[in-house]
């Protein structure tokens, strides 16, 4: 015989297990990358709150902990095999904080509000750019997963390369005197080409896999990584400002070479007709 009570936590336990079965299968794993997509978010937040406190130096910074955050979500993402659907737009959502709101308030606080309507639209292009960025990558990565490049500049390298270019030459506004507008004569270029590359469909290296395969076939991307990893420790600003500039010059040149040697093969193809 069950009393009264035990009939009601009967039915209740039927109603959560009807309930489970009917939700979608959770991978818990993904909790171990989405801790370091959060610590992204988290750095990115505090970058901006440095900024606004006058603190460009510490944000700078903040911005590059947030993107070394990105990787190492990556990186437990593909070890932990806890690759998701929840972990790619959650990713997306703190790389719009972190590498497109952030960079965009810190170049327009540290020196593009001089030039009032026109600073604003440049530093908006980072995180309108970027916005479209991620979208175009998390269709790319339902399509296409196993692609071993990014297809057009990765965010995190664009915003990066802005904080870089600012803890570089804070100190240095003297070498941009003879512009009429001083370092925004070359930050608006600088802004305006890493903008459109992140939009373009030209390719760029991915972080080494570090697996038995990429190992055996293709050394010379891990040599790349760990010369890149050196030249940053030993000489901070001055290394991210060299790793990220040539990471993108090799991007521009490899992309460019690629375009003239497919287009030259087609009209190869086009050219040569069989009278056999």
């Amino acid at each position: 015989m069950k009393y009264p009570i035990q009939k009601k936590y009967h039915s209740f336990k039927e109603r959560r297990k009807r309930r489970k079965k009917n939700l979608p299968p959770v991978n818990k794993k993904i909790a171990v990358p989405s801790f370091f997509t959060l610590m992204n978010l988290f750095s990115g937040f505090l970058a901006i709150i440095s900024v606004s406190d006058g603190d460009f130096i510490r944000g700078a910074w903040l911005i590059a902990l947030a993107g070394l955050f990105d990787v190492f979500d990556g990186l437990m993402a593909r070890l932990a095999d806890a690759t998701s659907d929840f972990g790619i737009e959650l990713d997306s959502i703190c790389d719009m904080v972190s590498f497109g709101v952030a960079p965009g308030f810190l170049i327009y606080t540290w020196t593009l509000h001089e030039l009032g309507l026109v600073g604003i639209i440049v530093s908006a292009l980072p995180p309108l750019c970027g916005a479209v960025r991620l979208a175009r990558f998390n269709v790319n990565a339902r399509l296409q997963p196993s692609q071993d490049h990014f297809i057009g500049l990765p965010i995190p390298a664009q915003a990066i390369i802005l904080g870089a270019f600012f803890l570089t030459f804070r100190n240095s506004s003297e070498l941009f005197s003879f512009f009429e507008n001083g370092v925004n004569s070359v930050l608006i270029p600088i802004v305006v080409v890493i903008s459109f590359l992140m939009v373009s469909t030209i390719p760029f290296d991915k972080i080494p896999r570090f697996d038995r395969n990429t190992l055996r076939n293709k050394k010379g991307n891990i040599v790349l990584f760990v010369f890149y990893l050196l030249l940053i420790v030993l000489f901070k600003e001055y290394g991210l400002m060299a790793v990220f500039s040539i990471f993108i010059l090799k991007g521009i040149v490899v992309g460019t070479i690629r375009f003239f040697r497919d287009d030259f093969q087609q009209e190869m193809e086009e050219e040569f007709q069989d009278y056999s």
